[in-house]
């Protein structure tokens, strides 16, 4: 497989990137932050795979971690898993002058709406779909072991039930039908995780986890471990636990590294499964009947429908309006009982979490980006009216606002008895990994019941990562009658960069690390110390090699993944993990340049090997290293010395996951 992109030079990326971070860009990012770019509303290519006799196009709409794809072969497209809005599949259909052979889903999804009957009005193609899928409209009924051509591809489905009972992955060969090259795999599996089993009404959790397993290991584990896997979601989905934010894996890489796969007894397997467990948001049941019926078409470029300014939408019992603004706007002057859900976030799948289904929403906000709003709210079923603040205003009708507190102020505030109550609406993960003292966590998805743990007099201040989520809370304490809240301005992102004192998870005792100052330095690990860590405590570090790929090819350290600098220092998979992260390069100077950066944006640990490779070879008594063809997998590598013997190869290292924009 050869990837189609372009790279800036790695040199010119890192000094932007230093620039950026001496302008004070010292913060840790999560998935909830790091969707909060204009550009994330909108699908966007990850990259064209180019593979023996087809390409796949892979198209990420990052607001909703969704990845879809395009199949293309001699002047023909597959497209799967379209999102509702389809003009970035029509656009790319047209530029590539393609002729549409069909659509195929490899669900009913749940977390989004899907662009089927969007599609087949435009092409009158047809839906390529599982028998078991319970359509109310016209597919090809596919079952396992079906196959179809796509220009000289061809794609032999695979039953693949666990999240959903009709789930279906496609194996995609080239024009010998020999060697499959890669795998369409939906929500049943993930790179570095399962879909979840417990959105199927009607059937057991456990019943459907079993089936993941049985696909697994009767099915999907047998094809090679060569076989490209491409997803259906990335991190940040809700449609599994513990993503990692990679756009592709393998099967070898999963079969090694994913640690759902680990558990080889089915019992454990479900067990393990269920534990990771989060509610589900309650449009989910809605989308997947939407896309099983077939979505009705939207007519995209009808104007949204306008409400007036009244008094009777600050009623909850009739309305539900969502402020759109940023977090400081919506705190400077909002309608009383309005919740902030930010336009420049997860704004379909909050609006999912909080709005009950059928509500009378109204969406308030700049009547610029009201239309987008609304545009956006299609892609998960909903429908809303619109109202511009500025006619709120004009109509002089109440405004409630609350004054965001500064960390600095609020850190004066928590030394003596003014301490208002401080709430963290993270997950609790979130919360226990990392907070700014002793606080309460209320996760946001079910604060609005949890709330009746406090008294709706006494002031309160919500903080989460950005102040995206804190913001919501407010609103959502209004609606439960509070009067005295208000949000941490910048979250706990703008208290690290204000220097102050954090703590670390739960120590043995029930009390709290204590304390600290991060010192954004990162350590150097020499040669020796690496060896022992590979020798007596394998599993409990993650090792990346910044080198280029083809010296990578040459040789490596055991179980060390080759990473590209610019992806290392700017993808926040790398932030959060299990145990340290050690960089190695050539002779130490850009691991160092990197390790410089990632230690300024996370409290993970951070290693630097001395020297680099280049060090670790001539220091040690293992010699010259020996090169490894390319394709060897990752294994021992250095050739010892006659008179020393080779070395054990470690376990897998521990797998670094980016944190879900969950709740």
């Amino acid at each position: 497989m050869k990837r189609i992109r372009n790279y800036a030079p790695k040199v010119v990326f890192l000094l932007m990137v230093l620039v950026v971070m001496s302008e004070g860009e010292s913060a840790i990012k999560d998935a909830e932050s790091a969707s909060h770019g204009v550009d994330a509303s909108q699908y966007q290519i990850v990259d064209t795979y180019a593979f023996s006799d087809f390409q796949l196009v892979q198209i990420n709409l990052a607001v909703l971690s969704h990845y879809s794809y395009l199949v293309v072969s001699e002047g023909k497209v597959l497209i799967v898993d379209p999102g509702r809005d389809v003009d970035f599949y029509v656009s790319q259909v047209k530029d590539q002058s393609l002729s549409v052979a069909g659509v195929f889903l490899t669900h009913s999804h749940a977390d989004f709406v899907a662009g089927h009957t969007e599609l087949v009005k435009l092409y009158n193609c047809p839906i390529y779909q599982s028998a078991k899928s319970g359509a109310k409209y016209k597919i090809e009924a596919v079952q396992d072991g079906d196959a179809i051509q796509v220009g000289a591809a061809t794609m032999r489905f695979v039953d693949t039930p666990g999240h959903v009972l009709d789930g279906t992955s496609a194996v995609v060969f080239g024009r010998d039908k020999k060697i499959p090259e890669a795998i369409l795999t939906g929500d049943f599996l993930f790179v570095g995780g399962v879909g979840r089993p417990d959105l199927v009404e009607g059937i057991t959790s456990s019943a459907l986890a079993g089936m993941l397993y049985d696909a697994w290991t009767q099915k999907v584990s047998k094809l090679p471990d060569s076989v490209k896997v491409f997803p259906a979601h990335g991190a940040g989905s809700l449609c599994g636990a513990h993503l990692k934010d990679q756009p592709f894996s393998t099967l070898g890489e999963e079969r090694t590294s994913n640690p759902t796969l680990q558990h080889k007894n089915r019992n454990e397997f479900v067990a393990a499964v269920l534990s990771e467990l989060s509610e589900p948001p309650q449009y989910f049941k809605y989308n997947a009947a939407l896309n099983r019926n077939g979505p009705d078409l939207v007519n995209w470029q009808e104007s949204p429908a306008v409400v007036s300014a009244q008094r009777e939408l600050t009623d909850v019992s009739k309305h539900y309006v969502v402020d759109m603004r940023d977090s400081k706007e919506y705190a400077s002057g909002h309608i009383p009982n309005s919740v902030n859900i930010g336009l420049r976030g997860r704004f379909e799948t909050w609006v999912g979490i909080m709005v009950p289904w059928g509500s009378e929403m109204v969406v308030c906000g700049d009547g610029n980006e009201l239309n987008e709003a609304i545009h956006r709210l299609h892609r998960v079923g909903y429908r809303g009216r619109v109202l511009t603040f500025s006619e709120w205003t004009k109509a002089n009708l109440p405004l409630l606002k609350n004054a965001l507190i500064s960390p600095k102020e609020l850190y004066n505030k928590m030394q003596d008895n003014s301490s208002p109550m401080i709430v963290d609406v993270r997950l609790p993960s979130e919360w226990m990994g990392l907070r700014i003292g002793t606080v309460l966590n209320l996760p946001l998805n079910r604060l609005a019941e949890l709330s009746s743990k406090l008294e709706s007099s006494q002031p309160i201040v919500a903080v989460c990562n950005s102040a995206y989520r804190s913001s919501m809370a407010i609103g959502i304490w209004e609606r439960k009658g509070f009067a005295n809240v208000t949000s941490l301005e910048g979250g706990s992102e703008a208290w690290i960069e204000a220097g102050l004192p954090v703590y670390s998870a739960e120590v043995r005792g029930g009390t709290s690390a204590p304390a600290r100052k991060a010192i954004p330095l990162p350590e150097r690990i020499c040669h020796a110390e690496l060896k022992r860590l590979m020798t007596d405590l394998p599993g409990t570090f993650e090792t990346v090699d910044i080198r280029p790929a083809e010296m990578y090819a040459d040789y490596h350290l055991p179980n060390s993944r080759n990473v590209d600098i610019a992806d290392l220092v700017e993808n926040p998979v790398y932030l959060v993990g299990t145990g340290p992260l050690i960089i190695v390069d050539r002779d130490g100077s850009l691991a160092m340049a990197a390790g410089g950066i990632l230690a300024q944006k996370t409290q993970r640990q951070i290693k630097v090997l001395y020297g680099g490779l280049e060090a670790y070879w001539s220091e040690s008594q293992f010699g010259s290293p020996v090169p490894v063809s390319p394709g060897a997998g990752q294994r021992i590598v250095p050739g010892p010395s006659p008179s020393t013997p080779a070395m054990p190869a470690p376990s897998a290292p521990a797998v670094t996951r980016k944190k879900s924009a969950g709740c």
